[in-house]
């Protein structure tokens, strides 16, 4: 029997399992989640000219434009909660610490991946996901929100707009759909570090540049970005922070499933229906399951590309929740370990 190609660490090992309540909010997330109407922000908690972040009074007011409308943050902010997925390592990547934050893919500790560890000097109190703590995040006296990556629900945000000024979601931004180069543009502004963002960002798409000329076989080349969790199969769309990736890249996503995307980041796909998860590339995560229940499924195992070895199965935790997290910090990871695994099917 053909092995199957997994991104893991030494074979021996299995994949952990992630706490259940983690999978079941992820799992949560495949469901439609509601839109929201305009609205706006107000002001932060005065401070001095300058501090060790790097950002000065003259930075400010600073005006963001997200889909409950424009947002000013008249003063420099000097406790932040960010809740958006990915929004404390975008504060962190541009020196500032939260005093709160969200741990979406339950690292843990700090609640941010290996990539950015070390960063905080306190480790931040940590905030629920799907359905933060008001109480807890009014208890923290924030005077700026970061809410970037979220649902786009707008009693999420009107209710967090109550206790702080919040950046949420920039228009067309709902259900997650925004890339670590609009949330790190979106932070930076919130934060008065504009042009700190923006060379951020212009360091990290060189990175993205060097890897697809690195790699030009995936210029043009389709590619599915699937995943399994205990109940069904599944595949991201055009918009998330996944399928980003791997297009600035030179890959395509593919048009099969996209054919299939609505207002939600990816499409369920029944056991009848596996075949659209082939393309020229296969990548599959599984959520809460062993990547085991992937690759010993016999239906998964008829699927062309996976046939022909054109596939990988992500087993180890750190991998797969780099390709996730897709923050400006995670990405540079998943360049660095992550595209590799991409070439190895397709020479």
């Amino acid at each position: 029997m053909r092995m199957r190609r997994t991104a893991s660490t030494p074979p021996a090992r299995r994949p952990r399992r992630a706490p259940a309540a983690l999978w079941v909010a992820l799992c949560a997330l495949l469901l439609p989640l509601t839109a929201c109407g305009p609205s706006s922000g107000g002001g932060a908690s005065p401070k001095g000219a300058e501090d060790s972040s790097g950002a000065s009074a003259g930075a400010f007011p600073a005006t963001v434009a997200t889909k409950f409308g424009e947002v000013t943050v008249e003063e420099k902010p000097t406790r932040v909660v960010a809740l958006g997925w990915g929004d404390a390592e975008a504060a962190l990547a541009l020196g500032v610490q939260p005093v709160g934050a969200s741990d979406w893919l339950a690292f843990g500790g700090d609640g941010v991946g290996p990539w950015a560890k070390g960063r905080y000097d306190k480790s931040p109190r940590m905030i629920g996901t799907l359905e933060p703590e008001f109480e807890k995040i009014a208890a923290l006296r924030p005077d700026l929100i970061l809410d970037t990556k979220s649902s786009g629900d707008r009693t999420r945000y009107e209710t967090l707009s109550k206790i702080a000024p919040t950046i949420g979601v920039p228009r067309g931004g709902e259900q997650y759909k925004i890339s670590w180069e609009k949330q790190t543009e979106m932070v930076s502004t919130a934060l008065g570090l504009a042009d700190k963002g923006k060379a951020l960002i212009a360091e990290t798409k060189e990175k993205f540049a060097r890897s697809a000329a690195a790699h030009p076989e995936f210029k043009g080349k389709t590619i599915t970005l699937g995943s399994r969790t205990g109940s069904a199969f599944g595949a991201y769309v055009h918009g998330t922070g996944r399928v980003d990736f791997v297009e600035r890249l030179g890959f395509t996503n593919n048009p099969k499933v996209e054919a299939r995307a609505d207002a939600s980041f990816s499409v369920t796909l029944s056991r009848e229906n596996l075949d659209l998860l082939d393309a020229d590339l296969t990548v599959m995560t599984p959520i809460g399951v062993e990547a085991s229940k992937i690759t010993d499924d016999p239906l998964y195992q008829a699927v062309p590309s996976v046939k022909d070895g054109r596939d990988v199965v992500f087993d180890d935790e750190t991998l797969s929740s780099a390709f996730a997290t897709d923050s400006v910090l995670s990405v540079v990871y998943a360049l660095d370990k992550v595209v590799p695994l991409f070439a190895a099917p397709l020479k």
